[in-house]
């Protein structure tokens, strides 16, 4: 028998358990063990749940107790889950966790720590929830240069695009319905703005190029900004309004990265993930395309995911099969947002200088979109591929016409 201990008992740690209980013979057959939670640390008492007779207030009674083979970090945040995740390892324990800011800040220092105590620090469900990434993009396609990898991996922002694209509602209302169905937290900051999306293409990234990449570094918008008219404008093209995770690879392995709202072809495969669903599309240089989809959130296809590293654990108690790490390197590996090429929606207002904006845009190759609202006239930009248009000389652009430009919007170019 393995016992373990969770770290954290609110919607994922609760899930793992859950998860432990519904399928305990499962994965006794998996493992070849049985696994049993010794303990589970929580601020808070428990007393209806079936395990709380488990719960402890003291950390060091996982830390210190030698029959504790897995650590399950679900406490979240950088703060107190990085100290209990530091302490875990460094007493030879294998650790576990969902905790995506945590691998996103701290992974390289706790991915040679656990090398250096001979354990393992797995994070699958730290990207997409219960869809299995991690494992596939470090495992699976080793043998591959990844040349890009693009993903819509919040899916709270995914339910409320959806819900504005169908229903013609605005931004504030669909996410007021996010938070009354339970998508969205009370404050829902992370996810909106995009860092949540954020740190998980960071992960990825980090991955496919077995080198650390900053998550403070990726240009990042969110999407309180997106509108009922660009979700028409998006329809009349054949597009959806998708919060996208972008990362491609560029000569001497820089990493052209972003998270922001963008038009995305609604015949592209990551358009398939409406609600709050997750698409993630690889495109490995011998592979080609591979796609991963399903829930990315939620209290059991998370803790799957998080359940399925317990057992890869169990099967490999004295031995590191998963033994990643990222190089930290001084040299900058993420290409600087501003010179990086874009194309864009942008919308004029009729009563402002409509033949100012066009001298404008015109050098960087433009397209005058059918009209849609009597009040504004839109085009796309960025289309000459001589001249490319970049974010720099966007927002210069941009600036110039302030006052003039009611809205704008890129668009995703693979």
């Amino acid at each position: 028998m393995i016992n373990i201990a969770i770290l954290g008992y609110g919607v994922v740690g609760s899930g793992v358990a859950e998860v432990c209980r519904m399928n305990n013979e499962s994965i006794r057959r998996r493992a070849g063990k049985a696994l049993n939670i010794k303990k589970i640390l929580d601020l808070r008492e428990f007393p209806d749940d079936p395990l709380a007779d488990r719960i402890t207030h003291n950390a060091d009674d996982i830390i210190n107790d030698p029959e504790i083979a897995v650590v399950v970090e679900t406490i979240g945040g950088a703060g107190f889950a990085y100290e209990m995740s530091k302490r875990a390892l460094s007493a030879g324990k294998h650790v576990v966790t969902s905790n995506k800011e945590l691998v996103a800040r701290h992974g390289p220092e706790l991915m040679a720590l656990a090398h250096k105590n001979s354990v393992n620090y797995l994070f699958e469900a730290s990207v997409g929830g219960g869809i299995p990434i991690i494992r596939p993009l470090h495992k699976c396609l080793a043998a591959n240069e990844i040349e890009s990898v693009i993903g819509i991996l919040n899916g709270t922002t995914n339910y409320i695009l959806t819900r504005m694209e169908e229903s013609g509602i605005s931004f504030e209302d669909a996410l007021a319905e996010a938070q009354k169905l339970g998508f969205a937290e009370q404050n829902p900051a992370a996810d909106i703005e995009g860092i949540d999306a954020c740190r998980k293409i960071a992960i990825l990234g980090s991955i496919a190029f077995a080198e650390y990449i900053d998550s403070d570094k990726i240009h990042t918008e969110g999407i309180s900004s997106v509108t009922v008219r660009d979700m028409k404008y998006a329809s009349k093209l054949g597009c959806k309004v998708k919060l996208l995770a972008s990362l491609k690879r560029r000569p001497g392995k820089l990493a052209d990265i972003i998270v922001a709202p963008m038009l995305l072809p609604a015949s592209h495969p990551v358009a398939v993930a409406q609600g709050v669903f997750n698409a993630i599309l690889v495109n490995g240089n011998a592979l080609g395309e591979a796609m991963f989809y399903g829930q990315g959130a939620g209290k059991l296809p998370t803790a799957s995911a998080v359940v399925a590293d317990v057992i890869e654990c169990m099967m490999h108690l004295d031995k590191t099969p998963h033994d990643i790490t990222w190089n930290v390197t001084q040299r900058e590996n993420v290409v600087p947002h501003s010179e990086c090429s874009v194309q864009a929606l942008v919308r004029i207002n009729k009563n402002g200088n409509i033949s100012a904006a066009e001298s404008l845009f015109e050098p960087f190759g433009m397209e005058r979109i059918e009209e849609i609202y009597a009040d504004e006239t839109a085009y796309r930009v960025g289309l000459n591929q001589n001249n490319r248009l970049n974010e720099q000389s966007l927002q210069h652009i941009l600036s110039q016409l302030r006052g003039n430009v009611v809205g704008w919007i890129r668009f995703y170019q693979g």
